[in-house]
């Protein structure tokens, strides 16, 4: 008897748990599709389950003491059997009713971690019919993430009573519910496969659920979008506003811009818009709109939507000034590039030309509007080709197509091509960003050219380098020997593999001090090839141990190294020695001669002042009469040592001004005077040989600044000269001239002329040619003008043709700017 009630009542325990869960999920499935009954699922289920729940038990319980009543009264087994079969046949029922289709039963009993499973459950596993327990391990028959979950829930439902409701997909592709409640101090969990209304029921629901989320989602995003956002409804009213758009519209808050249906765009822009709605559904335009009292551009994008429609304003202004300055700017680069005179010529992602500058036009003189064409990569390759103007290719069709990788490449390229004509060009590819490539073209032909005259030039200078008798090295700036020839080794006895491994300017002197130590030298050298600051030409005189004499010169390069040279002077150095000795004897011998000169002059002018002045005593008739015999004597005397006086006086006068002594008086001198004066001295010598005197002088000649004494005396010398050159019967010119700065003399005879090989010679001293002349003197008088002239700050020319006569033009500063003296 116990048995059997224990029976029945584990029975109508599984009972309870079934009418549990379908009471919760009979209210869903007899609404249908209707969203509102589908949100309140969970509230009815639970108020159905309770009521279910009450009924049972209420019955349970009087099945139950009805059945000890009747026992007890009746003291039958029999009726208690029959009782106990009506009350199986009941829970059959009830049973049939659970598992009308196929599902899975688990309850814990409160207090216990050994569930009872009930149900169907190859449902979910086909080979757990006699393992019922295996079903508890999710993992067999669900995905790792549903079983996750699934284990989580039903973790939920144990420990905190939390009920779930799980739709996943088995391992086998079937789509189940999964349900947890608890009920009657169990926690029972329900598992069924979904099929037909109810999986349609289901999938409605979870896609309501995430279609309430992603709503929720967007509204919440409009809101805090920074840009205007509106819809609106059938009749063009605004449905709907964010708070971007109520700032926009000077709006209190979104509710006061829908109400006032306040606009963002004026009448005419919201008119176009309409329209484009009605014909397209779409409209996309760039708009002003004020705001702020301040005029912006937004990009209005609006869309048809069901009856009404939707936009959305974004601020393009601060887009559309960037624009405009990146057009500036690449309008700036393409004059920019226009200006080059490199060849520059961009392809875009498509390969078609998107520009050139005009130099590469010029570069492969290509017309003017087929480039403006936007012709494709290849055809300029092609017509190129024809034209015979880029390099002859074997295979034209595998060269092109490398070419064309740098469509694909990440690094720039670089090239050169020689072309049939004779030209060399450098091209660089350079990948863009934005996709397609830029194209650099520079002729190279003269650069190369330069290259190869160049390195020609650096292996003639080595080899010059190596064959001169200058030892030279180049110390680089970090001290170090870049390069010697084998002059260098040889006159300081080094090895020149020492030497080519780059040695230090250290390690040099260090060897070179054997033939020369001085140290004061070589730190010379040492600062003058690792210096920095005042880099300057160096020279030293090193004599060495050995004999020899070198001339050093250290020399800063541009590249900032030093060049050394080392010259042997040794046999200069002798000669030069020898030659200084000679001109100090010569000048010695000079000196000796000046003085030599001097004192002879002065000794003979003693008494050759005292000859003369007996001479004019004899003459004078208060000492008597001469005989006839004797005045003739007597003017040979006088004449004789007038002469001798004059050489005299040259030569004091020569001497003086050569040891520098010599001092003008300077003052006014009246040119046409001075010539007269001059010309008082020679008015016997013209009468004796029959010449005559022209003088040429301007009225208002005037004067000018300088020694008269001296001027008079120039002039007087040149005069005779011209009278002792002049044949009989001659005649000879004195003429003066001004000009702006000076006042030029000149005195021109009709003599012999004077030859070329003596012209240089006449203004030496005691340098006289007659040249078949009745001229005879000592060969100071053009030296003494020479002298004078000079002493003034003027300068004497000698101008002659042999057989017609000569020319001499003595020229004088006009104002003399300070005393001079001969020194000067």
């Amino acid at each position: 008897m116990r048995r059997t009630l224990l029976s029945c009542t584990s029975l109508m325990r599984d009972g309870l748990a079934a009418v549990a869960l379908v009471a919760t999920a009979a209210p869903a499935a007899a609404n249908g599709l209707s969203g509102t009954l589908i949100a309140d699922l969970d509230q009815r289920g639970m108020a159905a389950m309770s009521f279910a729940l009450g009924i049972l038990g209420f019955s349970v319980v009087s099945a139950v003491l009805l059945m000890r009543t009747r026992l007890r009264a009746a003291h039958s087994e029999a009726g208690l059997k029959t009782r106990i079969q009506g009350l199986q046949a009941e829970v059959d029922r009830y049973r049939a009713l659970l598992f009308v289709e196929p599902q899975v039963l688990i309850a814990w009993p409160a207090g216990s971690d050994r569930p009872q499973i009930s149900g169907d459950v190859s449902l979910l596993m086909a080979d757990a019919r006699h393992q019922p327990q295996r079903v508890l391990a999710f993992g067999t028959w669900l995905p790792p993430e549903p079983a996750l979950r699934m284990d989580h829930a039903v973790d939920a439902l144990r420990q905190a009573g939390e009920g779930f409701l799980l739709h996943l997909t088995t391992a086998t592709g079937r789509a189940i519910e999964a349900m947890g409640r608890a009920a009657g101090g169990q926690a029972i969990v329900r598992i069924r496969e979904l099929s037909g209304l109810r999986r349609d029921l289901a999938e409605m629901t979870v896609r309501y659920n995430e279609l309430a989320a992603e709503t929720q989602t967007l509204r919440g995003f409009a809101a805090a979008a920074p840009w205007p956002m509106w819809a609106r409804d059938a009749k063009g009213r605004l449905a709907y506003a964010n708070a971007a758009y109520a700032r926009a519209a000077d709006a209190d808050n979104t509710t006061d811009a829908i109400s006032r249906n306040l606009e963002l765009l004026d009448s005419g822009d919201r008119e176009r818009m309409a329209t484009a709605l009605q014909k397209a559904a779409l409209f996309d335009a760039r708009l002003p709109v004020v705001i702020g009292g301040e005029r912006r551009m937004f990009d209005v994008h609006a869309l048809k939507v069901g009856d009404g429609s939707a936009g959305i304003a974004i601020d393009a202004s601060e887009a559309a000034s960037l624009r405009a300055a990146v057009q500036r700017m690449s309008e700036a680069h393409r004059r920019t590039l226009d200006q080059l005179s490199s060849g520059v010529a961009v392809f875009d992602a498509e390969r078609r030309l998107a520009f050139y500058n005009d130099s590469y036009r010029r570069l492969w003189d290509l017309d003017r509007a087929f480039l403006d064409g936007g012709p494709d990569d290849s055809g300029i390759l092609d017509r190129l080709r024809a034209t015979r103007k880029i390099p002859e290719q074997p295979d034209f069709r595998a060269w092109k197509a490398r070419l064309h990788e740098a469509y694909r490449a990440v690094e720039p390229a670089k090239d050169v091509w020689y072309l049939p004509d004779g030209r060399a060009v450098s091209i660089v590819t350079t990948p863009n960003l934005e996709g397609g490539v830029t194209y650099l073209f520079d002729d190279v032909t003269e650069s190369l050219d330069l290259a190869r005259r160049f390195d020609g030039l650096i292996r003639v200078q080595r080899e010059t380098l190596d064959s001169l008798g200058e030892a030279v090295a180049v110390f680089g700036s970090n001290g170090r020997a870049q390069l010697f020839n084998p002059a260098f080794a040889r006159m300081w006895n080094l090895a020149a593999e020492a030497l080519e491994g780059e040695p230090h300017i250290e390690a040099v002197a260090r060897w070179c001090k054997p033939l020369f130590d001085d140290e004061a030298t070589w730190r010379a050298l040492h600062s003058a090839i690792t210096g920095i600051e005042n880099r300057a030409l160096l020279t030293l005189k090193i004599e060495r141990r050995d004999g020899s004499v070198l001339n050093c010169t250290a020399m800063p390069l541009p590249d900032g190294a030093t060049m050394l040279t080392f010259q042997d002077i040794t046999d200069t150095e002798n000669v030069e020695r020898a030659l200084r000795e000679r001109n100090e004897a010569l000048e010695a011998a000079d000196r000796m001669k000046a003085d030599f000169l001097h004192h002879v002059s002065y000794e003979l002018r003693s008494p050759l002042t005292t000859i003369i002045g007996f001479a004019h005593l004899l003459g004078d008739s208060s000492t008597g009469p001469l005989l006839p015999k004797q005045a003739e004597y007597l003017d040979y005397i006088t004449s004789s040592t007038d002469a001798l006086l004059a050489i005299i006086n040259n030569i004091l006068d020569l001497a003086t001004i050569d040891a520098g002594a010599m001092m003008l008086n300077l003052g006014p001198v009246d040119i046409r005077k001075t010539i007269e004066a001059a010309a008082e001295g020679i008015q016997d010598r013209l009468a004796r040989d029959r010449i005559a005197l022209r003088i040429d002088v301007p009225a208002q000649i005037g004067s000018f600044t300088g020694d008269e004494r001296r001027v008079v005396q120039v002039l007087y010398n040149l005069l005779a000269n011209a009278v002792g050159f002049s044949p009989h019967d001659a005649a000879i010119t004195v003429s003066a001239r001004r000009t702006d700065y000076s006042v030029v003399f000149a005195v021109t005879d009709s003599g012999p002329g004077i030859p070329a090989e003596v012209k240089d010679k006449v203004f030496d001293w005691f340098e006289s040619h007659a040249n078949g002349s009745r001229h005879r003197g000592a060969g100071l008088g053009l030296s003494l003008v020479r002298s004078f002239v000079e002493l003034h700050g003027g300068k004497v020319r000698v101008d002659s043709v042999v057989g017609r006569g000569t020319t001499v033009t003595c020229e004088f500063p006009a104002e003399q700017a300070a005393h001079r003296n001969a020194a000067e």
